[in-house]
């Protein structure tokens, strides 16, 4: 009696486990799908010469030569470091102080403000290039040449000018993804303790002090998480160079960026290999440069101070 209850116990945490993974089943199927099974066929691609439609051909190594030999690659890398930087690291400190401002009890109409800041995030990235499209036109009447203009500078034409072109999608990536880091900062700074504020101001601490010794360093795990989203994004630069640009985005170097540059041989060339071949070495150089800019982010907040009295 007591071995048939406890195989119907046994019978019964069966049919609950099977329950549970029926549940959870489809997000792995899908992932599966779409994601791991990608992953692992562009993987197997680096290693084959194929155009989408014939035979494959096992060619070791090679394709990670030519890409590694090709200019465009180590040209389509610079532009992308360069727009990255460029667009992504100033979030972080504008990010902060923006977040710092609108964290303070005296401002008014706060929710209004963290609304717009936020707005450019959820906006439509064609609207986005189509808007910033007509304000760094090449004619002389876009409104980017004409405020240079009144300060006595030359107009430029955005997209066909090299610095033109990387500091207009700079731009872009930087007006776009302030708000998304600035909702994170303020997130992080909402539960700092306020008594801490409040002991700082009496001890002396002015403003600045407060920002430097007290908000940045308990502000460590959310910098740390921006810090690693925005190095990713910024070397999976694709969609604000390619809309900015135009039809005419895969023919120029001046703002080719390493994934632009995979696209390009996958899809315009119908180099598979050579394109999955990139996609490893952007991997690599993601790892790398996420591996750097967290270690040298981990180190905030370690050196304790005191305040001084003025």
């Amino acid at each position: 009696m007591a071995f048939t209850h406890k195989r119907k116990y046994r019978s019964e945490e069966t049919k609950d486990k099977i329950s549970a993974y029926l549940y959870i089943s489809p997000f792995f199927i899908i992932f599966a799908i779409i994601g791991l099974y990608p992953a692992v066929f562009s993987l197997y691609l680096a290693f084959q010469k194929w155009n989408g439609l014939g035979d494959m051909a096992f060619v070791g190594l090679n394709n990670f030569n030519i890409v590694l030999h090709d200019p465009i690659f180590w040209k389509s890398l610079y532009n992308t470091i360069i727009m990255g930087l460029m667009g992504t690291a100033p979030q972080i400190i504008v990010g902060i102080i923006l977040a710092f401002i609108l964290n303070q009890t005296y401002l008014k109409l706060k929710n209004m403000f963290r609304a717009m800041i936020f707005l450019p995030y959820i906006t439509s990235m064609v609207a986005v290039a189509l808007v910033f499209g007509v304000f760094f036109s090449n004619n002389d009447t876009a409104l980017a040449n004409y405020i240079l203009n009144l300060f006595g500078m030359d107009s430029i034409a955005w997209k066909t000018n090299e610095w033109g072109a990387k500091i207009a999608i700079s731009i872009m990536v930087f007006w776009r993804w302030i708000g998304y880091n600035t909702i994170i900062y303020l997130a992080g700074l909402q539960s700092i303790p306020k008594n801490l504020y409040e002991a700082a101001r009496i001890d002396g601490a002015n403003v600045l002090q407060q920002l430097r010794f007290i908000t940045i360093p308990l502000l460590k795990p959310f910098i740390l998480l921006t810090v690693f989203f925005s190095t990713v994004g910024a070397l999976q630069l694709f969609t604000e160079p390619t809309v900015f640009l135009g039809a005419s985005a895969f023919s120029r170097t001046e703002a080719m960026t390493v994934v632009m540059y995979l696209y390009r041989d996958a899809f315009n060339l119908q180099s598979f290999g050579t394109g999955s071949a990139t996609a490893i070495i952007l991997l690599i150089i993601i790892v790398i440069f996420s591996a750097v800019n967290l270690y040298l982010t981990s180190g905030i907040g370690k050196k304790k101070r005191r305040f001084k009295h003025e």
